[in-house]
């Protein structure tokens, strides 16, 4: 049983072991970003070099709110049904009598939300809450995610230029106004972890192209000088994925081939390392991983349902094939109780202190 408790104590950060790099993925259920902050440097310390917003409020169900950008769009309709199981709503089509010139996007609202939090992050910086070197990590999904969420199948690859369009925007707007040795963007890639594994239908005949090719173009658009990272992801919602992986070799597949399509240097991947999985099997395929020296891996194995023993566990495992990584959880915490996140944090510092 859970305790009821969400600030982790004020002595974590001294009990944590700087030397073993610790990373949120993104979405942190507290009360708003000032409380993820405190409350990230506070248990991480000198190990979380980059510290996320927490992904907050109505944004803190992933890709849910952009449903109300695709609804302010009046050339597109809500349909009446879902495609497939894993989708929240059904998805929007063309109106009747409109044509795809009528589908414009205005701001999606991730400048927005990423330049609001910047201001807190950069005032609890000036008064110490955190720590001089640590960058402002943003997230944002690859636009495939929420086009293939909300809209249908009939028009996705006709919609997909245009809504990729207006968050390359947004990523210009943030990297235009943070300076880049301050800032960290990490693309989530979930949407495409779902192709590659043939659990849903891809818009193009290509899968593996098609999926290097649009989110190696993301990647590619963010400045030299502005961290770069990866969260491979098979989704979390209801707290489950949407396939349980094999093992790491799509993973490494796709992370190999993302780097190779880069212009520019990648910093940091995280992937994903289910609880019952501590078995030689799942990391093996970890050995073919070709990232650039300077590229941290992070390996999502911290889960709170066995702890700090079971973390352990799969960290030996996982050496065996890779020696080097850091941790985090195997996902963002948005879905999680919030008083559940004091825990969540701690457990970074547990198992960092046992390394």
């Amino acid at each position: 049983m859970i305790r009821r408790f969400v600030v982790v104590p004020s002595t974590a950060a001294s009990t944590v072991n700087p030397k073993v790099p610790t990373l949120l993925v993104g979405s942190v259920p507290l009360a708003d970003s000032a409380a993820v902050f405190r409350a990230a440097a506070r248990a991480l310390g000198a190990s979380a070099t980059r510290l996320p917003d927490g992904e907050t409020g109505r944004r803190s169900n992933w890709i849910a709110w952009q449903r109300s950008v695709f609804g302010a769009v009046s050339a597109l309709v809500e349909s009446d049904a879902r495609e497939r199981d894993y989708q929240l709503f059904p998805p929007f089509t063309l109106r009747p009598g409109n044509t795809l010139q009528d589908v414009r996007f205005g701001a999606l609202g991730f400048a927005r939300e990423a330049l609001a939090s910047w201001q807190t992050f950069r005032d609890l910086k000036a008064t110490g809450d955190i720590a001089a070197p640590t960058r402002f990590q943003v997230a944002l999904p690859t636009a495939w995610a929420p086009v293939y969420s909300f809209i249908s199948y009939r028009w996705q690859r006709d919609i997909h230029p245009l809504y990729e369009s207006a968050l390359l925007a947004e990523l210009k707007l943030i990297t235009d106004s943070i300076p880049s040795d301050q800032l960290t963007l990490q693309w989530d890639v979930a949407t495409e972890m779902s192709w590659w594994e043939r659990v849903y239908p891809a818009p193009f005949s290509d899968i593996e192209a098609g999926v290097i090719d649009s989110v190696g173009r993301l990647l590619n658009a963010v400045p030299e000088g502005v961290e770069l990272g990866l969260h491979l992801c098979y989704g979390s919602m209801n707290n489950r994925h949407w396939k349980e992986p094999k093992d790491t070799a799509n993973l490494v597949a796709v992370a190999n081939g993302l780097a190779a399509k880069l212009s520019r240097a990648l910093d940091f991947v995280h992937l994903p390392v289910p609880q019952n999985r501590d078995d030689t099997d799942y990391f093996s395929p970890l050995q073919s991983l070709r990232l650039g020296r300077d590229c941290q891996l992070f390996l999502g194995l911290l889960h709170l349902e066995d702890g700090t023993d079971g973390a352990l566990r799969r960290i030996r495992a996982a050496q065996r094939f890779t020696p080097a990584f850091g941790l985090a959880c195997e996902c963002g915490l948005g879905r999680r109780p919030p008083e559940s996140i004091g825990h969540w944090l701690q457990l970074h510092a547990d198992v960092a202190a046992k390394l």
